[in-house]
């Protein structure tokens, strides 16, 4: 393909080639497919300010100069009012526009189809002949039966292979396949309806170079691409540089994009004659496409079947997240069913569970894992198959996360070369632990997998090691090409992570109350997991203190303060009911599990209720109070929920008073139903957050108690900062306590 022809396809960018294509523009070519025509009208809707070079030809009615004439002079005045009310809905819309003229003749005349959306400041019209004769609608009629018989199917590999019947019954290509992207953006197509003289391509692989990144992203954005005749002639958009912005027009929604000349020759160089897409997108994430490939010449559908091929895609999206997360679901019953026995023989083992625990075949079933290791005070004890200590302790260092965070891979080989060598028992890995001599690892040995490939995929790097003189093109074979992949073992689950804490977590309450020397370990535990101080945060001043009960040295009250991305903070005050080893180890693991769920990104409201659901199983007639929130600081935007507990204290403008939080019953009644408060604290606030041992007094009525408090708090803190003021307000109730008590103030830099 000559630089000539690629600048026919996208007259708006320079030539590329397939060492720049990553980087392709892709979505401004600046040109159309020439079965339609495209408008890009004046801001106030009256005149047409850039037009495909073909709109004087197609509209046959059109003057003379299209670009600059009034919108009613080339459509007419009844089709200009009909486009002037679909550019006022938010998203883009399919009309029939009447045109003047014949509607038999070879423009676009009579009834004809308009797709109506926006680019930037432009409102976008492309037209094309109508495929309705009669105005009826078959080919939803045809998605409606599809629907039906989709629903039905039982598991998603039946669902793809429907998918791919329906879908070629509606629009009569040649060939239609599912393909699935992998988490490395390769392709697999995994279902596959073909007419019977084609090779089959089901089960072939194909590299993440054959669509790179900013195709993938346009697919997301438009979910349905065709080209109708892979031999046509890229007519351009005039003028080329929007008069307005100096840039090519956005048509990342236009359903007549010219497509990148690389992608026509990839399929030219398969026989394609005719393509089209359809996007498969699952929790907002592309998971595959619908691939449609014509070899017998043009075939171009009406806008009314891909329209219905597009609806198709995203209710077949819908089906498929459906059916994994049925057979997750699956998954996790029968992981929480082994988890439950484990946790039933453990407990039953009492001083000795750790010895019950590496004894148990069912610890190695859970994670579905090769072996697992634990390592206790430096001691490591194994069941199954295990990699050598030095290997075992090298790993654990690698994927050991901060704050008892889980940490996995699947290619362990990425993160230290060195352990290739023990892939054959651990290519995999996952870690849990709470310091670097104590720790939980499962591994998985490789999967080596033979991976048939549509074509080599080094191609591209072959064709550059063959220098400079030889141009790089797509690749030109994709005959069966088998690869051997080792050093990777099965990828490991979502609820992996999740049942590790779970039993990691009971094990903790197991060895903290077997007897004094595991309460004297639980008392530096309690001390280890409250911290010192909190993080530095621009623009932020966070201060607080744990006082324990006069009468105990163990409780429940625990604070935390962590960064999450985006410049946020989380912060968490809480209260398990009671003292002691049981409340102690049982505040260490809501503690643990409010955390994990906040730095996966739940919300206030959302982290309260899973971990309500955390606690149902695990604990007996434990219930807790807690307050979690969330601020970012450099906006001051701030979002609070709390489950049963006291209401914090808001300095604003130097006057202090309760805050009104959404609340949620008290943790460990099994209720999901949490809900959050947002606001907005201005420089200079001061939110104190506390728990019930600050107010609370033998004889002393609560509201007494509040006002006191209140009282004290006054303006906030001083020039000594937060932290003396809250020692302070330590002591703004007078009388002995018999809790614990926990506060914690949080002010934006008045500065900021």
């Amino acid at each position: 393909m000559t630089d000539l022809a690629v600048s026919a396809h996208t007259p708006a960018y320079a030539a590329v080639d397939l060492t720049t294509c990553d980087r392709e523009p892709i979505h401004v070519p600046g040109a159309i497919q020439p079965h339609g025509v495209l408008l890009a009208l004046s801001t106030d809707l009256e005149r047409v300010e850039m037009a495909s070079a073909n709109a004087r030809t197609k509209l046959g009615t059109a003057p003379e100069r299209v670009v600059g004439a009034r919108l009613e002079d080339v459509l007419g005045a009844e089709a200009a009012a009909v486009v002037r009310e679909a550019g006022t809905a938010p998203a883009a819309s399919t009309v029939e526009l009447v045109l003047d003229g014949d509607a038999d003749g070879p423009g676009l005349t009579g009834v004809v189809d308009a797709v109506v959306h926006r680019s930037g400041d432009r409102l976008v019209v492309e037209i094309e002949r109508s495929g309705r004769a009669d105005g009826s609608l078959p080919a939803y009629r045809a998605v409606r039966g599809a629907m039906r018989r989709l629903a039905a199917t039982g598991t998603v590999a039946e669902l793809v292979a429907g998918i791919a019947d329906e879908v070629a019954s509606m629009t009569g290509f040649d060939r239609v396949m599912v393909y699935r992207f992998d988490p490395e953006w390769n392709g697999e197509v995994v279902a596959e309806h073909r007419r019977p003289d084609l090779n089959p391509f089901l089960g072939l692989h194909y590299p993440a170079t054959d669509i790179p990144a900013q195709a993938r992203r346009l697919y997301t954005v438009n979910w349905i691409r065709m080209i109708p005749d892979l031999s046509y002639v890229p007519v351009p958009i005039e003028p080329v540089l929007d008069p307005a912005t100096g840039a090519a027009l956005d048509l990342s929604h236009s359903t007549l994009r010219s497509v990148s000349p690389i992608h026509v020759e990839y399929l030219g160089n398969m026989g394609v004659t005719a393509s089209m897409s359809v996007s498969l997108v699952v929790d907002g994430e592309l998971w595959g496409l619908i691939a449609c490939h014509h070899y017998s010449g043009p075939h171009l559908l009406s806008l009314d079947v891909r329209t219905a091929a597009e609806f198709l895609g995203q209710a077949s999206s819908q089906l498929v997240a459906e059916r994994e997360r049925a057979d997750d679901r699956e998954d996790v019953r029968r992981a929480e069913a082994l988890l439950a026995e484990l946790i039933a023989r453990t407990s039953a083992a009492g001083s000795g569970a750790l010895d019950a625990l590496v004894d148990d075949d069912a610890l190695v079933e859970l994670m579905g894992a090769g072996g697992v290791a634990l390592c206790f005070d430096g001691v490591i004890t194994s069941l199954g198959d295990v990699p050598p200590e030095p290997a075992l302790r090298r790993i654990a260092t690698l994927l050991r996360g901060p704050d008892s965070h889980p940490g996995s891979s699947a290619h362990l080989a990425e993160l230290d070369p060195d352990l290739a060598d023990v892939a054959d028992v651990a290519a995999g890995a996952l870690v849990l632990g709470s310091a670097p001599d104590r720790w939980l690892c499962w591994v998985r040995p490789e999967l080596p997998t033979v991976v048939d490939w549509g074509g080599d995929p080094t191609n591209k790097q072959i064709a550059r090691s063959e220098g400079p003189e030889v141009r790089l093109s797509p690749r030109k074979s994709f005959e069966k090409w088998q690869q051997e992949v080792r050093g990777y073992s099965d990828r490991w689950a979502a609820w992996h992570p999740e049942h590790a804490v779970a039993l990691a977590s009971h094990l903790a309450s197991l060895l903290y109350a077997s007897s004094r020397e595991q309460v004297d370990m639980a008392e530096a535990l309690q001390r280890s997991v409250i911290p010192l101080a909190a993080p530095d945060l621009a623009g932020l001043e966070v201060a607080a203190r744990y006082q324990p009960a006069s009468t105990f040295q163990l409780g429940g009250d625990w604070w935390d303060a962590f960064l999450l991305p985006g410049g946020r903070m989380a912060f968490v005050v809480g209260d398990v009911a009671g003292h002691g080893v049981a409340a102690a180890t049982t505040m260490i693991q809501l503690r643990a599990a409010v955390r994990a769920h906040l730095f996966a990104d739940a919300s206030p409201a959302a982290a309260l209720d899973r971990t309500d659901r955390f606690m149902d199983g695990l604990f007996e007639q434990v219930i807790a109070t807690a307050l979690v929130g969330t601020v970012e600081p450099a906006t001051g935007r701030m979002v609070l929920a709390a489950a049963g507990h006291p209401p914090p204290l808001l300095v604003h403008d130097g006057v202090s008073r309760e805050l009104e939080v959404a609340t949620r019953p008290v943790l460990g009644l099994g209720v999901q139903r949490a809900e959050q408060s947002e606001m907005v604290l201005a420089p200079g606030d001061t939110l104190l957050v506390y728990t019930d041992g600050l107010v609370e007094r033998r004889g002393v009525h609560l509201g007494t108690s509040l006002a006191q408090l209140v009282e004290l708090a006054g303006s906030g803190p001083g020039e000594d900062g937060a932290g003396a003021w809250i020692d302070g307000m330590l002591h703004a109730v007078p009388g002995a306590r018999d809790d614990d008590t926990t506060v914690l103030a949080l002010r934006i830099d008045p500065a900021s």
